[in-house]
Formats: structure tokens, sequence, C-alpha cells
């Protein structure tokens, strides 16, 4: 496979409107919980990138009869799945290449009663464990059998019975998993410290149209009432919230009024006011978020007049996968923030790339930088850099749209993972971005 690179002139604004494409994250989340039923489940608004193509593809090698019915339209039915397949080494080695796979032990533990997983890879953003996973899987009643040549793990159980657990962090992939094990346990599981992010919500929802069970939607304490099966649904898949963002992001840097269509702006939470904070003017207009010209953000200060930071939480706190554009973003706002990304290690290590391109950056530790905003005085430059991960290329392509000269950025598979036909769309506002 040949690396590709986009090769992005920069300094030409954004201008025109622009739609999000479906929630990668929930969508991974949906697509595994069709393994639930043997009836037809048809998902829509699923977004056409590598992560989702690629679970959409293990699923049909497991034998999931899988139908297109357009670009981001899909019918998945479960109904002759071959479990000896899930035995196989050609299976953990998909997996162990997919992060999303991760997502199939909670449904297929709950309704075939054994799972195996592979050492996930990903992202290199700090080691995401899979503990959560596993102990709510021990708690509903499965054995873990650890197979230390193959490198996978195996888990089965005789029958899951709900029970009551306290997570010990609130792992959205782990949530979601005890979940798709729980709905078909007996009796009543509950969840406390449970993730609660709008695509666990939309989980929760479409499980419950396929006749699930499930209290507690959108709070951190879930309840699941067990039932014998359930039957097909349809459901549509929210904007991408993180995608929503970069494009606030973008407007704001390096936008001559961008309008950014059906956002669903309920379920975006804290992310609009994360971007006033740094000065960014936005206007809602019904469900859409228009972002006209900023010839200055003025970052805010604290009611004490203290210096603004920007931490990331758990839902509804600020979703660590926006810092990397809020970093960005912040190189030319009009005064100073600190920023403290708590969540994963080692995600500020592009920062290196920022200042290399003239950004005035203190990265402090692994976990906090102080940006010192340029007001636009200062253009960044140019420069040649690779993607680390899915959420800094975006933050990389937003710098390189904004700098002097002509930038490359290598390794965009990491972007393609994540964002669907991105240079086609930003081109169609005035950007000028090729791939080679």
């Amino acid at each position: 496979m040949s690396m590709e690179s986009f090769i992005i002139e920069g300094g030409h604004p954004l201008s025109g409107t622009i739609t999000p494409q479906g929630a990668k994250n929930e969508a991974l989340e949906v697509i595994a919980a069709t393994l639930l039923t043997s009836e037809p489940v048809r998902i829509s608004n699923i977004p056409d990138i590598l992560d989702v193509n690629n679970l959409i593809k293990l699923l049909s090698d497991m034998g999931v009869n899988v139908v297109r019915n357009s670009r981001n339209d899909y019918t998945f039915q479960a109904d002759n799945l071959n479990l000896e397949y899930l035995a196989s080494d050609e299976y953990v080695r998909k997996c162990s290449a997919l992060r999303g796979s991760v997502l199939l032990m909670g449904p297929l533990l709950g309704r075939f009663g054994r799972a195996v997983v592979a050492e996930p890879g990903g992202d290199k953003i700090g080691r995401r464990r899979l503990d959560t996973h596993f102990l709510g899987f021990k708690n509903l009643g499965a054995k873990l059998i650890n197979d230390d040549e193959r490198k996978v793990y195996y888990i089965e159980t005789k029958k899951l019975r709900g029970t009551y657990m306290l997570l010990d962090e609130a792992s959205v992939t782990g949530t979601a998993n005890i979940i798709m094990a729980a709905v078909l346990a007996e009796g009543t599981t509950t969840i406390y410290n449970a993730a609660c992010e709008p695509y666990i919500q939309q989980l929760c929802h479409m499980l419950n149209h396929m006749g699930a069970n499930i209290s507690g939607i959108a709070s951190n304490l879930i309840t699941i009432v067990g039932v014998k099966h359930l039957h097909g649904a349809r459901h549509s898949v929210l904007p991408d919230m993180i995608e929503v963002g970069s494009f606030i992001g973008m407007a704001a840097m390096v936008g001559e009024g961008v309008r950014i269509k059906d956002v669903h702006l309920r379920q975006l939470g804290i992310i609009p006011d994360a971007f006033r904070r740094l000065g960014v003017k936005l206007k809602i207009e019904g469900d859409d978020i228009v972002v006209p010209k900023q010839p200055h953000y003025v970052v805010d200060s604290f009611v004490d007049g203290t210096i603004m930071t920007l931490s990331d939480a758990p839902w509804p706190g600020l979703t660590p996968d926006l810092i990397s554009v809020l970093i960005v973003v912040a190189t030319q706002a009009r005064g100073s923030v600190l920023i403290h990304q708590k969540m994963f290690e080692s995600r500020l290590f592009f920062v290196d790339k920022l200042i290399d391109m003239g950004a005035q950056i203190i990265l402090c530790d692994p976990h906090r930088c102080v940006i010192v905003g340029h007001d636009h005085k200062r253009q960044l430059r140019a420069g040649r850099m690779s993607s680390p991960d899915i959420r800094a290329g975006i933050a990389l392509l937003i710098a390189a749209l904004g700098a002097k000269g002509t930038s490359r950025i290598e390794n965009i598979a990491q972007i393609d993972r994540g964002y669907e036909d991105i240079e086609a769309r930003l081109n169609a506002l005035g950007a000028k971005i090729r791939r080679e």
C-alpha cells in the first residue's frame, strides 16, 4: 500500500456550506449491535470511512448478510453467522488491525455466549486498556481466558446474569460493550459511572427499538432489564460532533462565512461554548451553525481575570477528540490559553509540528500546553508533517490551510480513517488540497 499524502496550498479563505457526516463512533457501536438479532437492521447516515468500512467488511466475512442500499445506508442481517470463523487466525488478525472490532465482544457474548478478541491496535495515543470491558463481562458471569501464544483473549459463559456494577472508568466502548452483553442477560443489570456520550445514548435508543429495556439513557446510571430476544429496527446515525467542531475551528481560522448544516445542536453539548471561550463568534440559525468571518477572536478570561483554561472531561464535558483542533485555533487568537489534556497520554505530541510552523506554544508536559495567540499578525509557515492520529490529522490540516506556502501531510490514512472525502468537501469551500 503506497503512502498517500495531502498537498495543501495555504492561505485560501473558505466560504459556503458544508454538511457533517455521520458520527464514526456511533456508527461502529450500532453496526456491532446488529449482531444481537437474527432479523434485519437498517442503519442510515453511516459515514463512508476506513474504520467503518473495515468493520462492515469484517461482519460480512463473519457471515452477516450486508446489503448496501446506498452510499451511507445499509441493512445488516446476522441470521447465519459462521461461528467457526470467529476462532480462526484470519479473524484474529483482522481484529488486531481494527480498533472497532472490540465492540463485537459484547454482542457475541450476549447472543452466543462466547467471543474472541485480539489485543487491540489503532491510534498512537497511549495504551487504551480493555480492563473495563473485561471486568464488566466478568460481573455478568463470563470467564476470561488469556492465550499468550496467539495474543488473544477468549471470553465465554454458560449464562449471563444481570448484576450491579460500578465501572472503574467511564469508558465509552467499555460501556457500549457491557450494555450490548447485558440486553439479553437474565435479570437486571445496573451500570454506574457509565459513559453517557451521545454515541451511547443512540446505541441505547436503537436497542430499545429492537425490543431491549434500557432506562437512564443520557445519565451515568444505566439500568437494563434483560429480554429473551431482540428484533429488527431502523436507525439513523447522528452527525459527527467532532467533525462539526473541526469545521467550526476551520471556519473561525480561515473562513469568510461558513454554514455548517444540520448539526443537531442539542447533541453538541459544550462544544460550541469551547470555541466561544476562544472568542469565536457563532450564529445559530435553525439547526445550522453559521461562522461569520472573524478578523479577530479574543480569548475570554475567567470572571476573576485569570488565564483561560480548557480541559477535556468525560461527557458532558469537552471531548478529548477536539483538543488538537482547539489548540490550532488558539494559535491565531488574541490572548493566551492553557490547554490541559487529561484523558489520554501523548495526544499533545503533535504541537511540535505547530511550533515548527511558527506557533507560539509552550509545552509544559505531556498533558499541558500554553498557547500565546498570534492574533493573525503572524501567519503560520507551511511545513511537512505526518499525522500521528486521526484527530491530530485534521488539526494539522487546519493549520496548513491557514499557513503561508504549500504544506505536505503524510500518513493521511489516519485522516481517511475518520473523515469522508475530506479534500473534496473542503475544496468545494475554496480550499486547495490535493492527494498524491
